[in-house]
């Protein structure tokens, strides 16, 4: 066990892929000797040359474009955007042609590109630095979407990401970046697809991804020493969705609350209630709910703390869950 931020182990990852398969490059605005804004790929360069860690114009569209073509001719490439508002000019080539390729051909033509974003809130940024975009990704057939909640996930789902045969929108949660947690490098690379219960509980089930899961174990840990018992179900993965292992979650205890930092209007917090009511609907003692940001662009630095989710306004959820109804 070595103890790494989610930078570290971002880089970890990154390091060790590119160790075993020499096909894996690394490509993106100042991702070469300066090693990344948020230094993810620091020292890549050095180690394996700019033809394998290289630097692009200031292009997104251009950037997914190029590692497309590079898919098509054998290689894995890794495409680092700086910020999650800035790869909304790279969005047509995502949607039109890195999810549809394999469809299109009849899966003559795979393409396994990973597209790193760093996202969300929690660190002071200004517009277009602390968006929530993984709504637009997941909406979309072709595209497998996860992101870490923990520094082991991190190493391990990036790990998982390369190595699978079709394209990956891999969302980083900026805020967590530079927490520090003992990490496991040879521990089994978790499955994309699959949920974890991070903390069992009888009363209500939390359900969350990435930024938010935090913030849910937080609100558990408050909520038991106020004599409540919630469970905390981090997703890891958006697409594709584990049903089983969050219905299982919400059926046992009878109440849910999703938690997350997106909008809440047409959000992965929506379909999440939408499948989650589906599924568990006869086992429900009470609506399941949402706790999301507000539907307005990001606020400045200084009101995101009442725009995010926080402990309170979730524990204010779980309280409003009909516990006499029980």
């Amino acid at each position: 066990m070595t103890k790494l931020t989610m930078v570290g182990a971002l880089n970890a990852a990154l390091r060790d892929a590119m160790a075993q398969d020499p096909g894996v490059v690394v490509l993106g605005e100042d991702v070469g000797p300066l090693g990344g804004v948020f230094r993810v790929t620091d020292g890549l360069s050095a180690e394996f040359g700019d033809a394998r860690c290289f630097d692009t114009p200031l292009a997104e569209s251009g950037i997914v474009g190029m590692a497309i073509g590079m898919a098509m001719n054998g290689l894995r490439p890794v495409v680092e955007m700086q910020f999650d508002a800035f790869a909304y000019p790279a969005f047509e080539q995502v949607v039109s042609h890195l999810a549809k390729m394999g469809n299109r051909t009849h899966g003559q033509v795979r393409l396994p590109v990973v597209v790193r974003v760093p996202y969300g809130g929690g660190i002071g940024g200004v517009e277009h630095h602390c968006d929530s975009s993984e709504a637009y990704y997941a909406h979309t057939p072709g595209l497998t979407v996860v992101t870490p909640a923990t520094n082991e996930d991190a190493y391990g789902l990036l790990r998982a990401a390369i190595a699978s045969p079709d394209p990956v929108i891999f969302f980083e949660p900026k805020r967590q970046y530079f927490t520090k947690e003992e990490v496991d490098v040879t521990a089994a690379v978790p499955p994309i697809g699959r949920a974890v219960v991070r903390r069992e509980g009888t009363d209500a089930t939390l359900v969350a991804y990435g930024p938010a899961v935090p913030v849910a174990l937080a609100a558990a840990e408050q909520a038991e020493r106020e004599g409540r018992s919630l469970a905390v179900v981090d997703l890891r993965s958006i697409v594709p969705f584990d049903d089983e292992t969050v219905c299982a979650a919400v059926r046992a205890t009878g109440r849910a609350v999703v938690v997350a930092e997106a909008s809440g209007f047409a959000s992965v917090a929506s379909e999440i209630v939408a499948r989650v009511t589906e599924q568990c609907f006869h086992h429900l003692a009470a609506p399941v709910r949402r706790v999301t940001g507000f539907d307005i662009p990001f606020p400045p630095p200084k009101l995101e703390r009442h725009h995010l989710p926080s402990v309170n306004r979730v524990l204010d959820t779980v309280d409003e869950l009909q516990w006499d109804a029980a």
